[in-house]
């Protein structure tokens, strides 16, 4: 859905070829169009030079003498962002960490001090040698970095048992728009000695600083898991029973909702799969105890309260299997009918007793915008992401979808909750900052003046423009 990369005045970046050793910078424009968009919708721009610096130092380089020239620098990670975080939207230089991707584990610390520019995956990859994970558990894990978690604040399928990127980050080594190098927090599972430097960080999608090395807290990998699929009669009865699992004290290794949409398009990607096209709950849980048979049975009974129509377990060898298909609804929706395409992924959050009413405000604006519109979401943390499918010659079509997100994030808003919960703000959602943060906005200002005085980091993402939207 994005369009062509547009074109400006540009900058000249030359200066990098002094900057930057064995030659990791890219002038030529075929390497550049690379670098214009990200996974999201939002129209590209085509940065004036791309580099991918081997180092902190060399990324200090970058920045300081960027700086000193007034040219805009973008961070990029995996390019997996779905809210345009990644858009050199004034062009300049696009700064690429994947080349600085140490990873160092200390397991008797339950820690590991990594680059930015490692895997999600891999990461873990490596850490199950150890009988460990880096928990959040995202979608997009074969694809995004360290760094961009920590500069979104990702989290995904296991945020509800073991919270966001941010409840595991540790320390992080961050470079400044001038150039400096410093280290935030410790490594060590608490600190209250002074501001809290990193939080400020994570989240800021290098709008504040170039993330270059994050120390995380790990945990270790269940014994056992249990999961289960439970389908119910209406949303409203599946989102209700989301908020009775959580409120009854069972802490789930995860808790995905899925609507009939959704089941249908995983049904028509994965021909085999065969899942009964209604409402559906995927309910995963962990131990290292046999009491895990025990919790799913009180899960079940929860479930029953709330009028299921099936309930089936999973063994573990199968567990995996469901979970790809969970993965791959981004893929099922997009090749669901010939020639549409998705809109936009929405993503909002709301309090779990709320999660009902999120649900069906997109059912609801769904309908009255005469829209094909799939829901999934990790429930158990309030989560919910919304795709409507469009004809992209259609600009009435386009619009009522964008309208749909528009109502929806509106209404998170109103309910107590959230315009993003892991998307990040990038371009997308910026508009909806003066509503959901009112005066504090001003506040994130003063932070970006103090941090980033001259405006080179990530121009254009997060914050509106102007004092006077808030």
């Amino acid at each position: 859905m994005a369009g062509n990369a547009a074109t400006g005045a540009g900058y000249d970046c030359g200066f990098l070829d002094e900057v930057v050793s064995d030659g990791r910078i890219a002038h030529e424009r075929s390497v550049r169009e690379e670098y214009a968009e990200d996974a999201s919708p939002h129209p590209g721009r085509r940065p004036d030079a791309v580099v991918w610096p081997a180092d902190t130092a060399e990324v200090a380089a970058v920045l300081a003498a960027a700086n000193d020239r007034g040219v805009p620098v973008t961070p990029w990670s995996g390019g997996s962002g779905l809210e345009g975080n990644a858009i050199p939207v004034e062009g300049g230089i696009v700064l690429n960490t994947h080349e600085i991707d140490h990873v160092e584990v200390s397991p008797a610390d339950m820690q590991a001090t990594v680059g930015a520019g490692v895997v999600y995956d891999e990461l873990n990859e490596r850490l199950a040698r150890e009988g460990l994970c880096f928990a959040p558990g995202i979608s997009s894990g074969d694809v995004a970095t360290l760094g961009g978690m920590v500069a979104t604040n990702a989290s995904g399928f296991n945020a509800v048992r073991y919270g966001e990127t941010r409840d595991h980050v540790r320390r992080l080594e961050v470079v400044t728009a001038d150039g400096r190098i410093v280290d935030c927090g410790r490594d060590v599972v608490k600190t209250s000695a002074g501001y809290s430097l990193k939080d400020l960080f994570v989240g800021s999608e290098g709008t504040l600083g170039v993330v270059t090395e994050v120390t995380v807290g790990l945990v270790g990998i269940p014994e056992h898991r249990r999961a289960a699929l439970v389908t119910f009669p209406s949303r409203v009865a599946a989102s209700r029973a989301v908020s009775d699992i959580v409120g009854s004290g069972l802490v789930p290794g995860a808790l995905e909702f899925m609507d009939e949409n959704a089941i249908r398009m995983l049904n028509r990607y994965h021909p085999g799969l065969g899942l009964e096209v209604a409402p559906t709950l995927l309910i995963e849980l962990h131990a290292n105890n046999d009491g895990i048979d025990a919790d799913l049975a009180f899960a079940e009974g929860i479930c029953a309260d709330h009028d299921m129509l099936g309930w089936e377990a999973a063994g573990e060898g199968e567990v995996d299997d469901l979970w790809q298909a969970r993965r791959d609804k981004y893929w099922a929706t997009k090749s669901y009918r010939d020639e549409w395409d998705i809109a936009l992924v929405g993503d909002v959050v709301v309090p779990i007793s709320r999660y009902p009413d999120i649900v069906g405000a997109v059912a609801e604006a769904s309908e009255d915008l005469d829209l094909v519109t799939s829901c999934v979401g990790h429930a158990g943390d309030g989560n919910l992401h919304f795709t409507s499918l469009v004809d992209p010659d259609d600009e009435g079509m386009v619009e009522r979808a964008h309208e749909l997100n528009e109502r929806v994030v509106e209404r998170a808003i109103a309910l107590g909750g959230s315009a993003t919960g892991e998307h990040g703000v990038g371009l997308g959602k910026r508009k909806f900052m003066a509503r959901e943060h009112g005066p504090a906005l001003d506040l994130m200002r003063t932070l970006k003046d103090a941090f980033d005085p001259d405006g080179i980091l990530n121009p254009g993402k997060v914050l509106p423009e102007g004092r006077e939207s808030s």
